[in-house]
C-alpha cells in the first residue's frame, strides 16, 4: 500500500477526485438497495497521516477497535469533543493549509449482499454526508476522495463488490481545505453522519432527471415535461398522462403552493428501473418588482433551520425531521431557508408534501475571514472556483426536483467575489425556473432579491417605501430578511412590529427568524452543554443557543409568540361585529372553523360557532357577535374570544387544532379599592394595620394574617437576558452591560422615616446604586379597611438617569408556595414587546411550571396583564394590571447560573410584583427594543391589594 502526506488531498483546494457527477435524489425506487448505516470499527487518530492506509485491506484486524454508529458524529460518541464557534476558524487562517492536529477517524465497514442482490455487478455507493474530509476503500481499493461535507457524493463499486466478505473503509479528517468553505456558525462535528447506501445500477437504470412542471395561472393548465439521461416514459394516472421523457404535455391542474401542497403521483419508468415520482405543477417568477409563485406574490414567514438534535447533533433521523416540518405548519410558519447547507434530502420530501417555501442554500461559509478584511477570502480567488461549482452543482441536482424548492441560496457570509458570480451564472444556465438569493450581494449584482439580515425596524420600512437607496438594480427588486428576530434566550422581540411593515409594504415578502432550534448538546452535569463547556481554545458560548425550539424540541415562547404574529387570519372586532381578514397568499378559509365564546371575568360564559364565508385570499367580511349574555349583577370585566380552528383532520393537525385567534374587550375592569378605615397601631418591636404586622424600626413588612413575608422592597434589577447583553459588537448600546456599569443589579435601600400619622403607615426610602448620585425615591404607603391591605408606591427618579430601568415593581419572599392562580395574560410568559400571544384569561400553575428553561439562565417566566393572582396563601390584586412573575431562587441566584442545573430551590418562593418591564429586542444579534418598549425612569405609581386565602 502506498502511503500519502495531507498535502496529497486534505489541503488540496479541488473538491476532490472519483466521485460520479452529481444527479437528482429519490428516496425509492424498484432498483435494490441496501443500507450500510449502523455500528462501523473506528479508529481515532491526532493527525491526518499518523497511520497508513493498511487498515482499509481485507483481513485487516480490526477487533480491538471501538464501535460508532454512522449516521452519527465520533465527538458525540466519545470520541474526542466539540467544539463550538460562530465564525472565528478553530484553526489558523493559512488557506488551505490546515493543522498538523487534525484529529482522523479511521471507519471500518464489513458487510455481505443479499442474497437477492443482482449478479449484473453495476452498483453505486452513495454518502450523503461526511464531515470534512474522506477517503474512500472498498476491498482495498482506493476509489477517491471528497469534499464538501452536506453534499452527497457517489461512487462506482460494482466491479469491486464480493457476494459475501466486502471491507468498506472510510478516513474522515476534522480539517482539510473544505473547512475554509464550512464557516458556519454551528458546531464543528466530524463524522459520517448522513446516510451510507449501496444502490443496485441495473442495464438501463435511471440515472439524472429533471422534472418540469409549470403552472399557468391564467389557464389554470400545468405543463411536464421530464428530462432524462435514460430514455424512458412518464406516467401520471391522475392526469391520465403516458409521456415520453422530453416530450411536454399541458393539461388542467391544481397548482402546488405552500398552503395548497398538491402532488401528483407519478412513474418515471426506463428500461432497467421505475423510480416513484410526487410532481407540484408551480411557476416562480420575479415580475412587477415582486417574487411570484403561480402568478401571485408571496409573504415569507420562515424560519432558518440548522439540522440539529442534542444527542445526535446533524444526524437526523426521519421522525424528527418529520417533527420539525410538524411543528412548523402548527405555528403558521410556511417557509425555511436551509441555513447555511443543504439539508438531509428527506426534509424537503416533507416540505413537499405538507406545503414548506424553501430557500436552499449551498454549503458554503467563509464568515472567519472577516477577521482579516476577507482577504485571501477563497470566494474570490480562482484557484477554489472548482470546489465552489461543485458544491453548488451538488445542491441544484440533487434538490432540483422539490416543488418546495423557490430559491437557490449561493451561500451565507462569505463576502463577494468571482466565485460567487460563476455559481449564479452555472444555476442561472441549468435552472432558469427559479430565483437567485445571497444576502452578502448587497448591489444585488448576481441575485434576484435584496436580502438583508437584521435590518431594524425603521431600515425595514425605508426600503418597504423606497427610500433606501443602492443601485438601480437593486431598488427593483423585492426586499426579504433572510435572517432577523434573533431567538436567543428570552425573546425575540419587536416581532408583531416587524410583520405590520411586512403586511403594509408590498415590496417587504417577509423574512425568515434566526433561528429553529438551540443546540445545546446533552450533558449529565451541565443540562445542555453550550460553547466553552468542552475546553474549547476559542468558543462563542452559548450564542449557539439562539433557535425557536429548546434543543429537546420543546417549543419556546418565542415560537408561541411568532405563531400568533404570523396567522393565517386578522381578527379585529369592535361593538358587536368582528371583522374577519383571509391574509393567505392562495388559499380560502374553507378549511377553518371558527368558534366564539363569551368570558366574565376571564371564565367563559356561553361558547358557540361562529359562520364565516369561506374568504379568498386577502378578503375580509364584517361577521355578527352574538348578544352577550345579561351583565352580571356585580358587573365585571367581559370579552369575546374568536378562534380558528382547523375544520377536519389535516396531514400536519388534527381537527380542532387552534389556528388563529382574537379578543375583543366588552367592560372594562373596575379598579380594586381598600376604604381605609383601619389605623396602624405602634407597639414595643411591631406595627399592626389590619391584617398585617410591620417591623416598628424599619416599616418592613412581616406577615399577612398567618402569611409570613419577607424582604418586600422596590427592585428595579432582571438577570440580563441574552438580548439585554447585547452582541459584542454593539458595546455603545447595550442595557445589560449599561446596568451592571451604573450598579442596577447592586442597588442600596436608605431608609429615611417610618410615618404612622392617621390611617397609614407610610415608609419613606431612597434607592440607588452605590458610587453613583442618581436615586429612585420610594415611598411605601400602606392601608386598610381591616381585612385588606392596600400598598401604594410611588417612585421619583433624582438625578441624572441616562439608561432605561430593567423593571420596576416590588418584590418579595414567601415561606411556602406552589400553585399559582391568575386572572390576566397567559398561558406563557410575555414583555412588552413579546405579548402578542398572551391570551387574557384565568390560569393556573404550579411555580415551577412558571419558569422558561432558557439553556443559560436569564429574566424569564412573567405573566403580562395581571389582574390578581393567589400563590402561597394570599391574594394579589393591582392598580393598574402588573407583571407577575414567581420562583424558588432570588434574581441574584439566576444572574449567577451558567446552566439550568446551577439552580437549586430554596426555602422560599420569590415573587416580583412589577409595575413595569424593559422590552426585550433581539441585540443578542440584531436590534435592541423599539424605544416605545423602554422602561424609562419616570415618576410612576402604582398599588397591590394584599389578601389572605386561608
Amino acid at each position: 500500500m502506498s502511503f500519502r502526506t495531507t498535502a496529497d488531498y486534505v489541503e488540496d483546494v479541488s473538491p476532490g477526485g472519483g466521485a460520479l457527477p452529481p444527479r437528482a435524489w429519490y428516496a425509492a425506487s424498484d432498483a435494490k438497495s441496501l443500507s450500510l448505516n449502523g455500528s462501523w470499527r473506528f479508529r481515532l487518530s491526532a493527525t491526518a497521516d499518523a497511520e497508513d492506509d493498511s487498515f482499509a485491506e481485507p483481513g485487516h484486524d480490526t477487533g480491538d477497535w471501538a464501535e460508532v454508529t454512522v449516521p452519527g458524529h465520533w465527538v458525540l460518541q466519545g470520541h474526542g469533543a466539540p467544539i463550538y464557534t460562530n465564525h472565528l476558524y478553530p484553526f489558523p487562517v493559512d488557506p488551505p493549509r490546515v493543522p498538523t492536529e487534525n484529529p482522523t477517524g479511521d471507519h471500518v465497514r464489513h458487510f455481505d449482499l443479499p442474497a437477492d442482490w443482482p449478479a449484473d455487478g453495476a452498483a453505486v455507493l452513495r454518502f450523503d454526508g461526511v464531515e470534512s474530509c474522506a477517503r474512500v476503500w472498498l476491498n482495498g481499493t482506493d476509489i477517491g476522495e471528497f469534499k464538501g461535507s452536506r453534499l452527497p457524493h457517489e461512487f462506482a463499486v460494482g466491479h469491486l463488490l464480493r457476494p459475501a466478505g466486502n471491507v468498506l473503509a472510510v478516513r474522515v479528517h476534522q480539517w482539510s481545505a473544505g473547512s475554509y468553505l464550512e464557516d458556519q456558525d454551528q458546531w464543528w462535528l466530524p463524522g459520517i453522519f448522513r446516510d451510507v447506501t449501496l444502490l443496485h445500477r441495473p442495464a438501463g437504470c435511471v440515472l439524472d432527471f429533471f422534472v418540469h412542471a409549470s403552472y399557468d395561472h391564467v389557464s389554470g393548465e400545468g405543463t411536464l415535461r421530464v428530462d432524462s439521461d435514460t430514455d424512458g416514459r412518464v406516467t401520471v394516472p391522475e392526469l391520465d398522462l403516458d409521456l415520453a421523457t422530453g416530450e411536454s404535455a399541458t393539461v388542467p391542474v391544481e397548482p402546488w403552493t405552500a398552503e395548497t401542497p398538491r402532488l401528483y403521483d407519478g412513474v418515471l419508468a426506463t428500461e432497467g428501473e421505475r423510480v416513484p415520482l410526487r410532481i407540484g405543477f408551480r411557476t416562480v417568477e420575479l415580475s412587477d418588482g415582486l417574487i411570484k409563485v403561480n402568478g401571485t406574490a408571496v409573504l415569507f414567514k420562515g424560519v432558518n433551520r440548522h439540522e440539529w438534535h442534542p444527542e445526535r447533533g446533524r444526524a437526523l433521523d426521519a421522525e424528527t425531521m418529520r417533527e420539525d416540518v410538524l411543528l412548523m405548519k402548527r405555528h403558521n410558519i410556511n417557509a425555511v431557508r436551509t441555513s447555511h447547507y443543504p439539508p438531509h434530502p428527506a426534509f424537503l420530501d416533507l416540505c413537499d408534501e405538507l406545503g414548506l417555501w424553501v430557500i436552499d442554500e449551498c454549503d458554503l461559509e467563509t464568515h472567519g475571514f472577516t477577521e482579516q478584511g476577507w482577504r485571501d477570502n477563497p470566494v474570490d480567488d480562482d484557484r477554489w472556483t472548482p470546489a465552489l461549482l461543485d458544491r453548488a452543482a451538488r445542491m441544484v441536482e440533487r434538490d432540483k426536483n422539490h416543488p418546495s424548492v423557490v430559491m437557490w441560496s449561493l451561500g451565507n457570509e462569505a463576502g463577494t467575489g468571482r466565485g460567487l458570480t460563476a455559481m449564479a451564472e452555472w444555476i442561472r444556465g441549468r435552472d432558469a425556473s427559479r430565483l437567485i438569493h445571497y444576502e452578502g450581494d448587497l448591489d444585488c449584482r448576481d441575485t434576484d432579491v435584496y436580502s438583508r439580515m437584521y435590518a431594524a425596524h425603521a431600515e425595514v420600512e425605508r426600503i418597504g417605501r423606497g427610500l433606501d437607496g443602492g443601485t438601480h438594480k437593486r431598488r427593483a427588486l423585492p426586499f426579504i430578511q433572510c435572517e432577523y428576530a434573533h431567538a436567543m434566550g428570552n425573546g425575540p422581540g419587536g416581532l408583531a412590529d416587524y410583520q405590520r411593515l411586512f403586511e403594509a409594504y408590498e415590496r417587504l415578502q417577509g423574512g425568515f427568524v434566526w433561528e429553529w432550534i438551540d443546540h445545546g448538546i446533552r450533558h449529565p452535569e451541565l443540562g445542555y452543554a453550550y460553547g466553552g463547556d468542552f475546553g474549547e481554545e476559542l468558543h462563542d458560548g452559548n450564542f449557539v443557543c439562539d433557535g425557536l425550539l429548546f434543543p429537546d424540541r420543546t417549543p419556546s415562547p418565542g415560537l408561541a409568540e411568532y405563531k400568533k404574529v404570523i396567522e393565517p387570519v386578522g381578527f379585529d372586532g369592535e361593538g358587536g361585529t368582528v371583522r374577519i381578514t383571509n391574509k393567505q397568499d392562495f388559499a380560502d378559509l374553507s378549511a377553518l372553523a371558527f368558534e366564539w365564546s363569551y368570558q366574565v371575568e376571564g371564565e367563559t360564559a356561553e361558547s358557540g360557532s361562529l359562520a364565516v364565508p369561506p374568504l379568498a385570499p386577502g378578503a375580509s367580511a364584517e361577521v355578527k357577535l352574538p348578544e352577550p349574555p345579561a351583565p352580571h349583577p356585580d358587573g365585571g370585566e367581559t370579552q369575546w374570544t374568536v378562534r380558528a380552528v382547523l375544520a377536519a383532520d389535516t396531514a400536519w393537525a388534527p381537527r380542532g387544532h387552534v389556528v388563529a385567534w382574537g379578543q375583543f374587550p366588552v367592560t372594562a375592569r373596575q379598579a380594586p379599592a381598600v376604604a381605609a378605615t383601619a389605623r396602624p397601631v405602634r407597639g414595643a418591636d411591631r406595627i399592626t394595620l389590619g391584617p398585617a404586622a410591620f417591623d416598628a424600626r424599619t416599616g418592613a413588612l412581616l406577615s399577612i394574617g398567618a402569611v409570613a413575608v419577607r424582604g418586600l422592597r422596590l427592585d428595579v434589577w432582571r438577570a440580563p437576558t441574552d438580548n439585554d447583553d447585547g452582541a459584542s459588537w454593539q458595546d455603545d448600546v447595550r442595557h445589560g452591560p449599561l446596568w451592571r456599569r451604573l450598579g442596577l443589579h447592586r442597588m442600596r435601600h436608605r431608609l429615611d422615616a417610618v410615618e404612622t400619622a392617621g390611617d397609614a403607615l407610610t415608609v419613606r426610602t431612597r434607592v440607588a446604586p452605590a458610587a453613583w448620585e442618581f436615586g429612585l425615591a420610594t415611598v411605601y404607603r400602606w392601608t386598610s379597611d381591616g381585612t385588606r391591605l392596600k400598598l401604594t408606591v410611588s417612585v421619583v427618579p433624582e438625578g441624572d438617569w441616562t439608561v432605561p430601568l430593567p423593571r420596576l415593581g416590588v418584590r418579595f419572599a414567601l415561606s411556602a408556595a406552589d400553585e399559582v392562580r391568575w386572572f390576566g395574560g397567559g398561558p406563557g410568559e410575555a414583555y412588552p414587546d413579546t405579548r402578542a400571544a398572551s391570551m387574557t384569561g384565568r390560569w393556573r400553575s404550579t411555580v415551577d411550571a412558571l419558569q422558561t428553561p432558557y439553556v443559560r439562565p436569564q429574566e424569564n417566566g412573567a405573566r403580562a396583564g395581571v389582574r390578581w393572582a393567589e400563590l402561597g396563601g394570599l391574594r394579589v390584586e393591582g392598580d393598574p394590571e402588573f407583571w407577575l412573575t414567581a420562583r424558588r431562587w432570588t434574581t441574584e441566584q439566576l444572574d449567577a447560573a451558567r446552566h439550568l442545573t446551577d439552580l437549586a430551590p430554596g426555602d422560599a418562593v420569590w415573587v416580583n410584583l412589577d409595575h413595569g418591564q424593559h422590552g426585550i429586542g433581539s441585540q443578542s444579534c440584531g436590534p435592541g427594543p423599539l424605544p416605545g418598549y423602554f422602561l424609562r425612569a419616570e415618576p410612576a405609581e402604582f398599588s397591590f391589594v394584599f389578601t389572605e386565602t386561608g
